[in-house]
């Protein structure tokens, strides 16, 4: 016959762990594996708090890239008297090899798609030489900002009268990692006149700052544009422009060992005064 095991209780430390819900959930339970150097009683909670957590990734740098090309530089072309807007897409692998094999880019009817930028990263290498968070693990480098308003403190007749100051709520944000992005870049169009155009209007977009005004900005360069003229498949006529586009900005991840290590929030220190009255009754 089969033995079975005698379940073994949960104890106290389990128990309580369950009822934890946290507030961000791709950081798991805020209370299991936490170092011991890491005090808890410094951390506040974010919840019902409508800042977001402060974070800059690839794909924030990626996005305003795109952004800047498809809704302000917004290239087009002439064809038989036609505006045609031309499309902007990020070179994955598999899309790139296909450029770099038939010097072109088909669609998903297989289709040649002309006039066409296609744009992929290349590398990121970070700067030194400016200032950073000095330690990944325990981040000492912060930028405080103060948060104007908060319900924790809204205004009270009470408080004026008693001259009770509102408490300040900052927010501490851990310097990013300045890195430079560099990007390469081909136009494909099927006049030099169309081209002529695309490059004029990225040209002048150069040495200023890319990106949504409502997210993240970036300063772009770009140096040198190359004009190779070539005929491709059923002596199709591709008049390319090749470039190469460096972006200088900021990578703060979203990532548990920033937000474990680093101060996120914090209130000043308040204080209360108290004043004694002595009152005297003189006896007649």
């Amino acid at each position: 016959m089969p033995q079975y095991r005698k379940p073994t209780p949960k104890t106290q430390k389990q128990l309580s762990e369950e009822q934890h819900v946290p507030t961000y959930p791709q950081y798991g339970n805020p209370n299991a594996s936490v170092p011991a150097s890491n005090n808890r009683g410094t951390k506040i909670s974010w919840e019902g708090d409508d800042a977001k957590l402060f974070s800059i990734g690839i794909k924030d740098i990626d996005e305003a890239v795109m952004y800047y090309m498809k809704s302000i530089i917004k290239p087009y072309v002439l064809q038989n008297g036609e505006r045609i807007e031309v499309p902007v897409i990020y070179g994955s692998p598999e899309r790139w090899k296909s450029v770099q094999r038939d010097g072109y880019y088909k669609d998903k009817n297989g289709a040649i798609m002309l006039p066409l930028i296609i744009f992929k990263r290349d590398s990121i290498e970070k700067v030194r030489s400016f200032g950073n968070k000095l330690d990944a693990n325990t981040p000492n480098n912060y930028q405080i900002f103060e948060k104007k308003y908060t319900a924790r403190n809204a205004y009270n007749s009470f408080d004026v009268l008693n001259g009770i100051k509102p408490q300040k709520e900052y927010y501490a944000v851990v310097i990013p990692d300045f890195v430079n992005v560099t990007y390469s870049c081909i136009v494909s169009t099927y006049y030099i006149e169309q081209l002529n155009k695309i490059v004029e209007a990225i040209n002048y977009a150069s040495d200023t700052y890319w990106g949504d005004p409502d997210r993240y900005k970036f300063r772009i360069s770009i140096n040198t544009i190359q004009t190779p003229t070539e005929l491709v498949q059923d002596s199709l006529r591709s008049v390319k422009a090749n470039f190469s586009l460096t972006l200088y900005g900021q990578i703060a991840p979203d990532v548990p060992q920033k937000d474990l290590s680093a101060i996120n929030k914090f209130f000043d220190k308040t204080k209360a005064i108290f004043s004694v009255e002595v009152v005297s009754q003189i006896s007649k």
